[in-house]
């Protein structure tokens, strides 16, 4: 079996050699290079690549329809997804990261037991790599454990969706009101990593789910310069308060398992643009614009 991962620049995919003297672990990985949830699971397989296998399926992406009923007047409707058959079938969400296990038998993917849901997959792909102590992402202490459940959520609901609404919301004032509340919630990560060592949200310098939740979206928040202007940059000398999440930052980017996963920033930059514009139909993007946030899309009200 032969693990898999992506080049940042092209997305295409490269192959590595891994060890075969014991079986591991191995999944068929249905993704997309420009998904900040998606890229929680890469991270997760990437950090215990020595111990799970993976084959990058490019499984979601953009096209545009016809404008049949000039609703843009440029004969191409906005932007929606298309969504690869074997997601369709496995993930009733249609989203990614979705994990489908390989058999080892006979080296197909087992479709009766997908595995989704961004945060999940970080604690399953931990769970199953037999990894313990230091090296695991969700730590053998159990209150410690605990701790970083409730703070992955807090992170998914403070400090990822806000992303959004800076991006998708179109007046100005909505647009501040998010980027305010992620200040705050930069803020209270803050506090927290304080009650540790640090840098990292664990002590002695462990990697947690909590860090693999937040990672994706601290990498992608230099895109706010860019399409909402300098009012909405995070600097030190800005936001001096913040200054353990700058050093968490500066920390989990030198990080190999992080570095090798990042997508090119200007290919990400004009993907992000489709939000920035309010061309992108995703499920993400109708949430936010119809008033709720991104951690509370509805597959129902917010399908096309």
């Amino acid at each position: 079996m032969k693990a898999k991962s992506f080049s940042t620049s092209t997305a295409n995919t490269t192959t590595t050699t891994t060890s075969s003297s014991s079986p591991k672990p191995a999944f068929r990985y249905l993704t997309a290079w420009f998904c900040p949830f998606a890229h929680r699971a890469t991270l997760a397989l990437e950090h215990h690549a020595d111990k799970v296998e993976y084959e990058w399926i490019e499984a979601l992406g953009w096209e545009q329809r016809p404008d049949d009923n000039n609703v843009t007047g440029t004969g191409k409707e906005w932007w929606y997804h298309w969504k690869a058959e074997e997601l369709k079938r496995t993930n009733p969400s249609g989203l990614v990261p979705t994990l489908i296990p390989i058999d080892p038998n006979t080296g197909k993917g087992d479709e009766t037991k997908p595995v989704f849901e961004s945060l999940v997959t970080i604690d399953f792909i931990d769970e199953i790599s037999g990894a313990s102590g230091i090296e695991r992402l969700v730590s053998d202490d159990p209150y410690e454990s605990a701790r970083c459940r409730v703070w992955a959520d807090k992170v998914n609901r403070e400090l990822c969706s806000p992303y959004y609404g800076v991006l998708v919301r179109t007046e100005d004032d909505e647009r501040m009101e998010h980027f305010q509340s992620l200040i705050k919630g930069l803020e209270a990560f803050s506090t927290e990593l304080k009650k540790t060592s640090g840098p990292l949200f664990l002590a002695d310098g462990q990697l947690s789910n909590v860090d693999l939740a937040l990672v994706p979206w601290a990498y992608r928040y230099y895109v706010f310069e860019h399409y909402r202007g300098a009012q909405y940059v995070i600097t030190p000398d800005l936001y001096p308060q913040l200054q353990p999440y700058f050093d968490w930052y500066d920390y989990v980017m030198e990080l190999d398992a992080v570095k090798r996963t990042l997508p090119d920033k200007d290919r990400y930059l004009e993907h992000i643009g489709k939000y920035a514009d309010s061309s992108a139909r995703s499920k993400v993007a109708n949430a936010v614009r119809r008033g709720v946030s991104a951690h509370e899309l509805d597959d129902e009200k917010d399908e096309y």
